[in-house]
């Protein structure tokens, strides 16, 4: 059972980015948040929106009540996925409850008042829309869930629901960078074995035998051989810039114990 909630005094404001291409879109709102403007401390300071982290159960729930909020929604209707590196997509239709998240790394509606959010902390963020269909989707994209179809299938979710892919937009917030991201020859050799040409996205790294992974670059390919309309990437790189966002691999070079999770959000209004 979770613990009652802590009264939080709510003085500052969830801190959000927004892609222009999106926010140009009507009927939707979105945000990519950082990790400022929330309750929580220590590692986790301060906006940390990961159910499955070890941060104070209650900090938490605050958080997401406060990014619910600037999405216009209430806490309840801000809904999060048990994220498990797959391909997998599932439709919204109604909110589910918090302890009852179906485990998959993409969703979509067509619903108003729904929140599709993403947590991360280095994977990609990709948040999707075809405003005119009113069709959204919402994928968290690591290597695994990118190379295994993650946003293909994200893309053949949305036109099931009435969107065309050559009107998508999709973009991709905060994710690591390549020049952040070393590889071992065995990632390198799984990448090229599957298409010699993903070769264009490794560059040599300091260490022999390693390299510097472009996932970024990598995502863009995917939504390009998938027809997208249009995809943005907001070039923001997760292990780079400490003050804003979070970052497992650089929590793990520091030998911390755990590390928070960024949210990126969006939902259809009425």
């Amino acid at each position: 059972m979770n613990a009652p909630d802590r009264a939080f005094a709510d003085s500052a404001t969830a801190e959000a980015i927004e892609a222009e291409a999106l926010a140009a879109l009507g009927g939707i709102r979105h945000a990519f948040f950082t990790r400022r403007g929330g309750v929580s401390g220590g590692i986790y300071g301060s906006l940390n929106g990961g159910t499955g982290s070890r941060d104070d159960a209650a900090a938490v729930r605050e958080n997401r009540r406060r990014m619910a909020a600037r999405l216009g929604l209430p806490a309840e209707s801000l809904l999060g996925l048990h994220q498990v590196h797959s391909p997998d997509v599932v439709t919204v239709e109604t909110p589910w409850p918090a302890d009852a998240r179906p485990k998959a790394d993409g969703c979509v509606t067509r619903v108003a008042g729904i929140g599709l959010a993403i947590s991360t902390a280095d994977c990609g963020p990709l948040l999707f829309a075809d405003p005119e269909a009113r069709v959204i989707g919402a994928a968290h994209s690591g290597w695994r869930g990118a190379f295994s179809g993650i946003v293909e299938a994200v893309v053949v979710a949305m036109e099931a629901l009435g969107a065309e892919r050559g009107r998508m937009t999709a973009v991709l917030g905060p994710t690591i960078s390549a020049s952040a991201y070393e590889v071992g020859p065995e990632f390198v050799a799984q990448f090229r074995a599957a298409d010699p040409a993903c070769g264009r996205f490794f560059t040599p790294a300091q260490r022999a035998d390693h390299a510097m992974f472009d996932l970024p670059g990598f995502i863009g390919a995917r939504m390009a051989a998938a027809g997208v309309g249009r995809f943005i990437d907001l070039g923001l790189c997760t292990y780079g810039d400490e003050e804003r966002f979070y970052s497992y691999r650089r929590a793990t070079h520091r030998g911390e114990a755990d590390y928070g999770r960024l949210i990126a959000a969006i939902t259809l209004t009425s």
